[in-house]
């Protein structure tokens, strides 16, 4: 009979990435950070699922792994406008903007330029 599998505590993981993160650890962190964004939104915990994806973010573009912080980003970015996370999709979008320098993608940084100028003014319109 096997050992009953436990259960993973998305709090507890969220903890440890950032441990790893601050450790200077980001590749496991990477990994940690996105595993907890998956827990989070298994749980309908949107908000701290997108938080992840940023971290995952963080943490590929601390080793200047560009094309893998781009993908966690835009992951940030678009479960953030899905949800209403408006002012948070913004900043995903600006760390997007500076893997698109790192890349040397010119056109991707001007059309994220431009998703950013347009979000902005629609909050500021909000308010």
């Amino acid at each position: 009979m096997s050992e009953p599998k436990e259960k993973e505590d998305p709090i507890k993981l969220h903890k440890e990435a950032n441990t790893l993160f601050e450790a200077g650890k980001y590749k496991k962190a990477e990994d940690v950070f996105l595993r907890t964004a998956e827990l989070y939104k298994k749980v309908q915990n949107f908000f701290d699922a997108t938080t992840m994806y940023y971290r995952a973010g963080e943490a590929a573009y601390m080793m200047k792994e560009y094309e893998e912080a781009l993908q966690n980003f835009l992951k940030s970015a678009d479960l953030s406008f899905e949800k209403k996370f408006d002012r948070f999709a913004v900043s995903a979008l600006e760390y997007a903007r500076d893997c698109y320098k790192a890349l040397k993608k010119a056109k991707e940084v001007k059309e994220t330029e431009k998703k950013i100028k347009e979000t902005k003014k629609k909050l500021e319109e909000a308010f």
